[in-house]
């Protein structure tokens, strides 16, 4: 469990579970909880005096930030026990090179860090230039693999890469193993994926890297960011059962908490936000993987 927000278990039950697995010869099905590391986008820190001594107080693993131009956070956060686990980057099918030039020199300074690249790709008419996208995200790819590092495509609203079908389609036309998807749980609701959700998670799961999430309502027509993007445990949508999904399906990869436009003051919104990562995390933990 977190270290600063435990919460009640009956680990007496579960250790005794755990050792007649071990005598059996198996291991348990699940851990209990999540074993997602738990970061903060950095367009939830602006004003925070002293971030990655915040985030270490208030139990987030890390940040994702964003830029090329990023080795000096890097080591900020390597300094106070944190992790930087993204940056988000981008590429234009419309723009020749498709992409920034000193993606090779961050690429080179990236090396062994661990941080994705977390790829938006945006121009070109919707749909009609998977050609040229697989070229540009082979290129990337390939680029990203000298130095051990992954991409992970970041699907937005309104990009060309705009929903996680979208990403899924080019990861598999560009065929790179360092080269994966996310979930952007805002971004799929905003482009009315919400009830296709199920599939998209079933259908990601070989591919996924990342997976971003947020308070939310369920979408209705008209419903803009500041409905589908809150504090983690506003809203209406079930975000709980969201996170049961990806657990079912053996995701053990990062989760960030998305803060874009979130009004009100930011850290006590980080505060609620992971209050409510905790909560989920107990509630998973105690009444297993199907967050009923």
């Amino acid at each position: 469990m977190n270290r600063h927000h435990q919460r009640t278990f009956p680990w007496a039950l579960l250790s005794a579970a755990i050792l007649l697995a071990m005598l059996n010869g198996t291991a348990p099905a699940a851990e209990p909880g999540l074993p997602n590391p738990f970061f903060v986008f950095s367009n939830g820190l602006g004003g925070i005096a002293d971030p990655p001594k915040v985030l270490d107080e208030l139990g987030y693993a890390g940040v994702g930030i964003s830029g090329l131009n990023v080795l000096g956070a890097v080591q900020q956060y390597e300094r106070a026990g944190l992790k930087v686990f993204n940056t988000y980057v981008g590429c234009r099918l419309d723009k020749t090179p498709a992409y920034d030039p000193q993606f090779k020199q961050a690429i080179e300074e990236l090396k062994g860090t661990g941080v994705v690249l977390w790829l938006t790709v945006l121009g070109g008419k919707y749909g009609q230039e998977d050609d040229k996208a697989g070229d540009v995200l082979r290129e990337i790819a390939d680029l990203a693999a000298t130095s051990d590092l992954r991409v992970a495509l970041y699907p937005h609203a309104g990009f060309y890469v705009a929903t996680t079908a979208d990403a899924l389609r080019l990861a598999k036309k560009a065929d790179r193993k360092n080269l994966g998807v996310s979930i952007n749980l805002c971004h799929e609701l905003m482009t009315d994926q919400g009830p296709k959700l199920d599939e998209t998670i079933r259908e990601a799961a070989p591919h996924l890297f990342v997976v971003s999430i947020n308070g939310a309502d369920v979408k209705q027509p008209g419903y803009s960011w500041d409905r589908l993007i809150q504090p983690l445990g506003q809203g209406d949508f079930d975000v709980c059962s969201f996170l049961a999904k990806l657990k079912a399906i053996g995701y053990r990869g990062p989760i960030g908490l998305q803060c874009y436009a979130v009004k009100g003051d930011k850290l006590e919104n980080l505060r609620q936000s992971i209050k409510a990562w905790n909560e989920y995390r107990a509630r998973l933990g105690a009444e297993g993987s199907d967050g009923k």
